[in-house]
């Protein structure tokens, strides 16, 4: 019997987080080795785990695996959770590229200089509304179902409804004009697996910190490229 995944990466989101919630949504058990200075992500890259010498790396399987949306379609994959035929894959996939394009601008707001940091929030809430809500409200109206894709839980609504709750932390009425949402977000944090994920003391992470964020950036030698 394999053992759980092990997730190496800082004790923070960041592109593990995704991963985190993936494998909590298919109720999967996970071991996290944190690394805490510049010198155990260095330690990983010489030591030949890390393929493009980049974290985040999970060992599951037998494998060493690297590159956040390999891991991410070998999971979902893995536990049923990426629709039921190729059809549905690639509509999957179209709203999870999307969702993480969103994600990601999100996950460098704290790091954002400070004079630059109102725009850049400005930037979220703008493509939020205006780019992104609108197509999954939309999408969500138009199939009719519970869920994105099909009639069944995948990784596009975990995926969702973690962007959601990041944007909420930005701007906690972000769904306002969004009452299909709404009812999504509310629906799929109460799916068994999802809602224990929210409670406290599970392994989701909270928003960085500001006083971690010089260690952030210090851990992967941000700004001294």
């Amino acid at each position: 019997m394999a053992g759980k995944p092990k997730l190496h990466y800082f004790n923070g989101r960041g592109r593990m987080e995704t991963i985190r919630w993936l494998l909590a949504a298919a109720g999967i058990e996970f071991e996290e080795q944190f690394f805490e200075t510049r010198e155990g992500l260095l330690k990983l890259q010489q030591d030949g785990s890390l393929l493009f010498q980049q974290v985040p790396l999970v060992e599951i399987d037998g494998m060493k695996m690297v590159q956040t949306r390999a891991i991410l379609n070998y999971i979902a994959g893995k536990h049923n959770l990426y629709g039921k035929d190729l059809k549905e894959r690639a509509l999957i996939d179209m709203y999870v590229e999307a969702t993480m394009d969103l994600n990601e601008i999100i996950m460098h707001h704290p790091i954002q200089p400070l004079e630059t940091k109102a725009k850049h929030l400005a930037t979220i809430i703008e493509k939020a509304t205006t780019r992104y809500f609108p197509v999954y409200e939309k999408a969500l109206k138009d199939h009719g179902q519970d869920f994105l894709v099909g009639n069944r839980f995948s990784r596009a609504d975990v995926q969702l409804l973690e962007t959601i709750l990041m944007a909420e932390e930005c701007k906690p009425d972000i769904l306002s004009k969004f009452p299909t949402l709404q009812a999504f977000k509310a629906r799929i944090s109460n799916i068994p697996t999802i809602k224990k994920f929210l409670q406290p003391g599970s392994q989701r992470k909270p928003p960085l910190d500001e006083k971690v964020i010089p260690k952030v950036m210090s851990i992967f030698n941000i700004g001294n490229e």
